[in-house]
């Protein structure tokens, strides 16, 4: 049976919700993430609409460099309780039309619809899939289709907001090739820097760079990313039947030892954890701290806690507390993520305060 995945992206997520619960905001310019203080706040853009986009305001920007690119803009905290409650019907609605389902975030998710049996089939579930979306939900969704998850996360990209792009199997090269390399899954900046020391701007230069040339550049990781400039993933679309944990990472634009930066960020990300467990009625035991520094080098750190807690401060205070170790480094640091497991579910729930 023929491959067929669908890569479903909500568009300009946490904004479109704003907007659909204040019509007033509709087609105006919303940043949602840390406050600017007109200029002087610390944290970062959690996401922006397409018409802060046309400002030049991007997701995981400094929220102060936003507000100097788009002082009159809209800027909300973040609302993750109505963002989950949206997302939860969104992917509801995506469970009933797939194989199998993977929801990748908040805001997307995979499906496997080979069983369609071809790709104008599948096309049609996408359009499907849009209109009750939008309808239910008063958001809009871009799909992308194609033979595998890669291909299919670059194609829901192609067209936004509120796309479909159909990628067919022996179109794949013809459609990835012309393309940046950033558009990669794994592909940041500094990673695009590194190839573009060996001339290597395309995803066609990549896909036929020379391998040994490309290993001394990137290590192990040059096989990975070739394989994906040639349209090949065989990874599956896998169905997670039990929630074991809830985390958030975030890419930083540029590689930063700003202590304040580091700890905004992860204030943030303990933020959009806190939601998840009210959203779940959940508690945790381990609070995990992930490090990724320039070169890649990747470290965890965990704590777990005596009884099960549900209440952001004590993430806050955990993940704080193990990224010290990393901070007195002085190293610059790509990405940071934070995850809490051990999860037990029930309204019955444990501050800090009880132990």
């Amino acid at each position: 049976m023929e491959r067929i995945i669908m890569h479903v992206d909500l568009d300009a997520f946490f904004p479109s919700c704003e907007q659909r619960e204040n019509p007033a905001l509709k087609d105006k310019p919303v940043i949602v993430g840390a406050d600017p203080k007109q200029g002087s706040g610390r944290g970062v853009v959690s996401s922006a609409s397409y018409e802060a986009r046309k400002f030049g305001v991007k997701s995981a920007m400094p929220i102060s460099r936003a507000f100097r690119l788009c002082p009159d803009g809209f800027y909300i905290r973040p609302n993750f309780e109505l963002y989950e409650r949206i997302s939860a019907s969104v992917m509801e609605i995506l469970k009933k039309h797939a194989d199998k389902f993977q929801q990748a975030g908040i805001d997307e998710a995979f499906l496997d619809v080979s069983s369609s049996g071809s790709y104008g089939k599948a096309a049609k579930i996408a359009n499907g899939l849009k209109n009750e979306i939008r309808e239910k939900e008063r958001v809009t969704a871009s799909i992308g289709i194609a033979p595998n998850r890669a291909v299919a996360k670059i194609a829901s990209d192609e067209n936004k907001p509120d796309g479909l792009t159909v990628v067919k199997p022996g179109k794949v090269r013809e459609f990835l090739y012309p393309k940046s390399v950033r558009k990669l899954w794994g592909v940041g900046p500094k990673t695009e820097t590194l190839l573009n020391q060996l001339d290597i701007k395309t995803i066609k230069d990549l896909a036929e760079a020379d391998t040994k040339k490309l290993k001394g550049k990137l290590g192990n990781m040059a096989e990975f990313f070739q394989f994906l400039a040639n349209g090949i993933d065989e990874s599956p679309v896998e169905e997670v039947h039990e929630i074991k944990s809830f985390n958030r990472e975030h890419t930083f634009e540029e590689d930063t030892d700003r202590r304040a930066d580091i700890l905004s960020t992860i204030k943030t990300l303990v933020h959009d954890i806190g939601g998840q467990l009210k959203q779940n009625e959940a508690t945790f035991k381990t609070v995990t701290l992930k490090i990724r520094f320039s070169n890649f080098e990747t470290y965890t750190r965990a704590k777990s806690l005596p009884v099960n807690m549900d209440d952001e401060k004590t993430i806050l205070r955990s993940a704080n507390s193990l990224a010290e170790e990393f901070l007195k480094t002085g190293r610059k640091i790509r990405l940071v993520g934070v995850r809490v497991s051990n999860l037990k579910f029930g309204p019955t729930q444990k501050k800090l305060s009880d132990i």
